[in-house]
């Protein structure tokens, strides 16, 4: 319920007169709502007599104020019983129970969800102790789950005029550390949403109170600067606003007049925010005129304009030139009488209903951050449901609507310590786990629910405070990865499940390569050589990345004999390889490679090196095979026989692709596969191997291209370089 803007929200005096306070409240409430507010009245006189709260407010006088502002609110006569009855969760043994059998299931689920709000004093003082930034972020979260765990929006509501009384009572109140207390807790939390809620004169209210208490010195300086009391500002916005409806009937112009009486908080926040002057502001005082189509604001614009002498610069078109969050409306300031500075708003009915309700919400307006656009409409959305009497039959068919349409998609539960997460609806343990920490994740065996253990495959509900049970040393279940058995429904949960199982796979690989070359350094008599320098002539610079690839076969015995066949000495020096030319003509292979002295035979590209044009290469006449071409550079060309070499280049063929292998080196993040292959697919290089390796965050992956020439190679190394999180991306 969006409360009118002349809503006055007005406490009894006091004195426990419960027979005037029943005969007021119930007079907007037919015979048999009235019974059940007297039951609820008779009930908390016996229970709350001589209680105090911890302000030293008696505790009969601070549920009747909340109960009066309730019914003014008109939210219905149950929640006039839940906000007289809630307390009782506090004195009562068994009141779920009694409260239920006494006053029905709608008042026992609103009081009990107004009891059960109380945590937010414990919740906002965990928050307490953390960074400015994770203090903001938890906040934020808090206030989401406040919304996100009650069943009836009406339970927030009522835990805003509760809150609003212990305010009015803490102004007065002696002991500064219990005000100051209250005072913190509205700006963190109740004024916020108040705000979001569209509650603006209770918003309004929470925060001047509590400015009072945080800052009494700066609060009466403002206030002497207005040199006015409230009912002041509010007469002459009155005259102001008289003056411009006979105007605006004079030229035909159909309009509805109100003024907008600034607050002393706001004044404050617009003279921090600017950095200026009480003086330098021209919107203490503020008229809004609303009409019905855009050529009408223009032409009240006028009116106004020559009605009042505008204040140079303090024009702002907003219709013409909209604010991004899609908000519109004229904003003038102008010197009026007894020249003071008055603002005046501009705009349709529909500009204002967008303003308040929609797209540019009045919350997000003000407060001037930047906020999940779904969340906005989510809120939107809540503000619209909030005038319920004009839509809902009855108060289940709100509560229905609440229940079904706000934070669907999200789950708010908490820590042992206190701490606010946000996970996806249908959550468990196992995602909670991940969220913390992913080696609390992997180490995981069971959890705690408010205090009851339960299966790791439990779906989280909101407000749920969650104590993960692990062992000291432990690794995650291939459970886990099966959807059909609903152990994780967070994607970010699962992708570090996988990832530990492809990290697990690599060590494996390694552990079997380091096996094989120990094998093969004895059959060959060679184990006099070290892993480290064996692995650097096989052209690696990672011992574990050359042991892998022969764990994983690419590294076959062949290249063994090859690599550890006896070295030549200083004693026994090997021949100098020559490349001779033979004077036999050049002919061209199919592969685009011209081999001197060797006519029309098969030429294939080496595996070890992949050469492409324009790389200096060389040819060897295998068995069988043709002539396999290497890069001259390349380590086994050393070790081959040099009888067989024979000189090659490339020819003039066009349209041929060879094969090279690429190595990508990069910080591990979610997507950046895709990102890659997404350049390798706008440059049209088709990939014809993958294999990609995550460790400690790093990621290094390997991708056999397919590509025309070191030039189209080079631009597709330079564009894979500026991937974000990559750090190195070379040709192997």
């Amino acid at each position: 319920m969006v409360a009118s803007p002349h809503l006055k929200l007005v406490a009894p005096a006091g004195g426990e007169d419960t027979d005037a306070w029943l005969t007021a409240v119930c007079s907007r409430f037919d015979d048999r709502e009235a019974d059940l507010i007297r039951r609820a009245l008779q009930h908390v006189v016996l229970v709350y007599r001589e209680r105090t709260l911890a302000g030293g407010e008696p505790l009969l006088t601070h549920v009747l104020a909340v109960a009066t502002v309730v019914a003014d609110l008109d939210l219905g006569h149950e929640a006039v019983v839940a906000a007289l009855l809630f307390r009782c969760y506090d004195y009562e043994d068994g009141a779920a129970v009694l409260l239920k059998e006494t006053f029905g299931d709608i008042v026992a689920m609103l009081a009990e969800g107004v009891a059960q709000m109380a945590q937010i004093g414990a919740l906002r003082s965990s928050v307490d102790a953390r960074s400015s930034t994770e203090q903001a972020a938890q906040l934020e979260s808090l206030r989401k789950m406040l919304l996100a765990m009650v069943q009836d929006v009406r339970v927030v509501l009522v835990k805003l005029t509760d809150h609003v009384q212990t305010l009015r009572h803490a102004v007065k109140n002696d002991d500064r550390t219990f005000a100051l207390d209250v005072a913190a807790l509205t700006f963190d939390v109740f004024a916020p949403l108040a705000n979001r809620l569209g509650m603006w004169q209770i918003k309004w209210e929470l925060e001047d109170l509590a400015f009072r208490i945080r800052e009494p010195d700066i609060y009466k300086k403002i206030a002497r600067l207005l040199d006015e009391k409230r009912s002041d500002r509010e007469r002459y916005i009155n005259e102001i606003a008289s003056v411009l409806r006979a105007e605006l009937k004079r030229a035909g112009i159909a309009g509805d007049v109100n003024g907008r009486p600034k607050h002393i908080y706001s004044i404050y926040k617009k003279m921090r925010r600017k950095d200026v002057g009480f003086e330098a502001l021209y919107d203490v005082r503020a008229i809004r005129v609303l009409v019905d189509e855009v050529k009408d604001c223009y032409a009240v614009l006028g009116i106004v304009h020559n009605l009042w002498a505008p204040i140079p610069h303090e024009f702002d078109d907003y219709i013409a030139k909209p604010k991004r969050n899609n908000y519109r409306s004229l904003h003038t300031a102008v010197i009026g009488p007894e020249d003071k500075a008055v603002e005046v708003q501009i705009r349709t009915h529909d500009m204002h209903r967008a303003s308040e309700l929609g797209v540019a919400a009045h919350w997000r307006y003000k407060e001037g951050s930047q906020r999940d656009a779904r969340y906005d409409e989510k809120i939107a959305w809540l503000r619209q449901i909030l005038d319920w009497r004009n839509e809902a039959g009855d108060s289940s068919e709100l509560a229905e609507r609440f229940r079904s349409g706000l934070f669907d998609d999200v789950v708010y539960v908490l820590t042992p310590q206190g701490r606010v997460i946000a996970l996806p609806r249908g959550s468990t343990p196992v995602d909670f786990a991940y969220h913390v920490h992913s080696d609390l994740g992997h180490r995981c065996r069971g959890a705690r629910v408010d205090g009851t253990m339960v299966p790791l495959n439990t779906p989280l509900s909101n407000g749920q405070r969650v104590e993960i049970i692990a062992a000291k040393q432990g690794a995650p279940s291939r459970d886990w990865l099966n959807p059909a058995l609903g152990y994780i429904r967070s994607a970010s949960a699962r992708a570090r499940v996988r990832q530990w199982f492809n990290r697990q796979n690599l060590e494996a690989a390694v552990a079997q390569g380091r096996a094989i070359v120990e094998k093969e350094l004895q059959r060959h008599g060679r184990t006099d050589v070290g892993l480290d320098r064996l692995a650097q002539r096989f052209g690696y610079t990672r011992l574990n990345d050359f042991l892998a690839d022969v764990g994983r076969g690419t590294i076959g015995s062949r290249q063994f004999q090859l690599e550890l066949r006896p070295q030549p000495t200083a004693e026994a020096p090997a021949p100098e390889t020559e490349l001779v030319a033979r004077p036999a003509r050049a002919a061209s292979a199919s592969g685009g490679i011209l081999v001197v002295g060797v006519d029309k035979l098969l030429t294939v590209p080496a595996k070890c090196c992949k050469p492409a044009p324009p790389d200096a290469i060389v040819g060897f006449v295998s068995r069988g095979r043709g002539v396999t071409i290497h890069r001259r550079d390349c380590h086994n060309v050393a070790r081959l026989d040099p009888e067989r070499l024979v000189e090659a280049d490339w020819g003039t063929a066009t349209g041929d692709v060879f094969a090279v292998d690429i190595e990508v080196l990069a910080t591990d993040r979610t997507a950046l596969l895709r990102d890659i292959s997404e350049v390798l697919s706008r440059e049209k290089i088709n990939v014809t191997a993958t294999r990609t390796a995550s460790r400690n965050l790093s990621a290094r992956m390997q991708f056999t291209l397919e590509i025309s020439n070191l030039e189209q190679l080079r631009q597709v190394l330079k564009l894979i370089d500026e991937v974000p999180g990559v750090m190195r991306a070379t040709r192997r």
